[in-house]
């Protein structure tokens, strides 16, 4: 009874621990190459993120992300997550009307609703993308802040909206890296 057991366990070791790891893995690498990468991007031969992982954009000149509620530092993939704060919760509360008067500061002249995703953070803390109500929220203050007609800032968010996945999955929205890249390369902030 013994023998037949660890050829078993070995057998599905080599089979599930080995075999399989190395076959998913080649698999997505010669179908999925820049995913199975990591999504990398570079800007002037360094590496500066990833478009699967939000990045930290406070300066008033770039569009800002989505909350992230890692720690010990904000978006950190290694302990990715959410806050788990229900509705009620004071902190979240208090977050989030930290957030709304940090935006309200940002531009106090902005008379739009607030998106809730400027506000929250998400279940996984790392999202690299906000709503379209989020980029065109955001658009007047980082116009104003490059010296910009706000209208070409609203067509640079519009020229880089992605579709909903599979054509039904989720909603339109932007990739704040991509969106803050985009603003660099093509009207680069006064400093």
């Amino acid at each position: 009874m013994l023998r037949p057991a660890l050829v078993l366990f070995v057998g599905l070791t080599i089979l599930c621990g080995v075999i399989y790891p190395l076959a998913v893995t080649g698999i997505g690498k010669a179908v999925f190459p820049d995913q199975a990468a990591g999504s990398l991007i570079t800007h002037n031969g360094k590496l500066i993120g990833s478009r699967l992982i939000g990045q930290e954009f406070s300066a008033p000149n770039y569009f800002w992300g989505r909350l992230s509620a890692t720690s010990p530092m904000p978006y950190n993939a290694q302990s990715s997550g959410g806050s788990n704060f229900g509705p009620s919760n004071p902190a979240l509360i208090d977050a989030v009307k930290g957030r709304v008067d940090a935006l309200k500061a940002a531009d106090p002249s902005n008379t739009l609703p607030i998106p809730v995703d400027l506000v929250t953070a998400s279940a996984s803390g790392l999202d690299p993308e906000i709503s379209l109500a989020a980029a065109y929220y955001q658009a007047g203050r980082v116009a104003r802040e490059r010296k910009l007609d706000v209208d070409t800032v609203r067509s640079l968010i519009a020229s880089l909206q992605l579709q909903r996945s599979l054509g039904f999955l989720g909603e339109p929205r932007v990739n704040v890296m991509a969106l803050n890249l985009a603003l660099d390369r093509q009207h680069p902030a006064a400093n």
